[in-house]
């Protein structure tokens, strides 16, 4: 937090002495009390008086002159939100995007997507992501839709439960949200959804069939980056292709880039309204970096069918290479989920002095050995390249804020483990 505020040039903090409390960040705030002013919401509202609640007033009723009084920019192009990249495969960046970007983005999405005012979109997914806080939260309040925040993704019990209480009819979340979701749901809980629009990651088979075997639920999977704003392509009700994230949305260039090694697809770099301004670095503080003419590199393998549906194959950074052949590491979940669909597995690469790197498997499944697994996944096809050496088993993987597995910290645990 303290390296955002240092990149983005922040220098207030807004807060409350009870969310503090709450979440015990007391060493937190003396580390960011350092260099930023921190104020209490409590303190503010002790202070609001007549003068405030009066300009209130007029703010509402003529708020095109109090954005003038206040010197505020109507720029479209001007900075609208600092968001921090998850920080999953590597140092966390501040993605700027402009008031321009989000428009752009929630159009797009309402040009495929079906919604209207008679629905209501239950969003659990915290405004920290891209994905919370602009088809969660600024889409619905700028097109005229209900939403019900909830804070936290977490709670598989309580969130189908107001699903059933609030007659949510649009669901948003991560694959690793909605399986818990579908877990502890009863049947009925979902009696009013009509559409559960899923990003982020990868949503796996077992997920799709659950939802639709218990509630009758389709899944809509979608695709996106928090420098786009962040949707890039999605499924739709009337256009939708299994293992595929859709087709790219209205107003966006692509370009397939080749990559040694890897023969089937490319890197994508897309161009459009949705593009981010640039990123910030804490080593470059207040200095926005924009992509190269436009273009931002997604660092995703990806390939497009003729019909235009994209296939996600894995992230450049999620290859490995092992003995001069590049191995997806996604390709690897895939298999090893297949044979073992109730369990939670990821892989990461560690450095090997002989072949180069070496595959490590973190699963959930208790007792799993190298040997059930070759067999499993020599049935499927799989080679010996692609069979992980050594299997690392935990209760449950780690995961981020948004949803994602924490690959950072499994890379780091996956060297300490494993030696060379």
């Amino acid at each position: 937090m303290s390296a955002a505020c240092t990149a983005a040039q922040v220098t207030t903090i807004i807060t409350s002495r009870r969310f503090i409390e709450a979440a015990e960040m007391q060493n937190d705030l003396a580390v960011l009390e350092k260099s930023c002013r921190i104020v209490y919401l409590e303190d503010v509202r002790e202070s609001v008086g007549l003068g405030d609640k009066l300009y209130g007033l007029f703010a509402r009723a003529f708020p095109g002159r109090a954005l003038s009084s206040a010197g505020a920019s109507r720029d479209p192009n001007s900075a609208a939100v600092v968001l921090f990249t998850s920080g999953s495969e590597g140092v966390p960046k501040g993605v700027v995007l402009s008031h321009g970007n989000l428009q752009a983005n929630r159009y797009q999405v309402a040009a495929r997507i079906d919604f209207s005012a008679s629905d209501l979109i239950f969003n659990a997914l915290p405004m920290f992501h891209a994905f919370g806080l602009t088809i969660g939260t600024l889409l619905p309040v700028l097109s005229g839709v209900k939403v019900f925040l909830y804070p936290s993704p977490l709670h598989y019990k309580i969130v189908p439960e107001l699903c059933y209480d609030t007659n949510a009819t649009i669901l948003l979340g991560t694959d690793t949200f909605l399986t818990g979701y579908a877990k502890n749901a009863h049947p009925y809980d979902f009696f009013a959804m009509r559409m559960v629009v899923a990003g982020a990651e990868r949503v796996k088979p077992e997920t799709r069939d659950i939802w639709m075997e218990r509630f009758g639920i389709r899944i809509i999977e979608g695709y996106g980056a928090t420098e786009c704003a962040p949707v890039l392509a999605a499924n739709t009700p009337m256009h939708m292709k299994y293992g595929t994230v859709g087709r790219m949305f209205d107003g966006i260039e692509y370009r397939i880039e080749p990559v040694e090694g890897i023969a089937e697809g490319g890197r994508l770099t897309v161009k459009g309204p949705n593009v981010m301004l640039g990123y910030l670095r804490a080593d470059n503080p207040g200095v926005i970096e924009p992509p190269p003419d436009g273009w931002y590199d997604t660092g995703d393998i990806v390939k497009i069918d003729e019909q235009g549906f994209i296939t996600i194959l894995g992230r450049a950074k999620r290859f490995a290479k092992i003995a001069g052949e590049m191995v997806s590491l996604t390709a690897v979940e895939i298999k090893v989920q297949t044979a073992y669909p109730e369990d939670n597995h990821a892989a990461v690469a560690v450095p090997d002095r002989k072949k180069g790197e070496q595959l490590v498997l973190f699963t959930t499944r208790a007792g799993l050995d190298r040997k059930e697994l070759a067999d499993a996944m020599k049935k499927m096809g799989a080679t010996e390249l692609i069979i992980p050496r050594n299997i690392i088993a935990m209760k449950e993987l780690p995961v981020l804020g948004s949803g994602k597995t924490d690959y950072q910290a499994l890379n780091r645990m996956g060297r300490e483990q494993v030696k060379e």
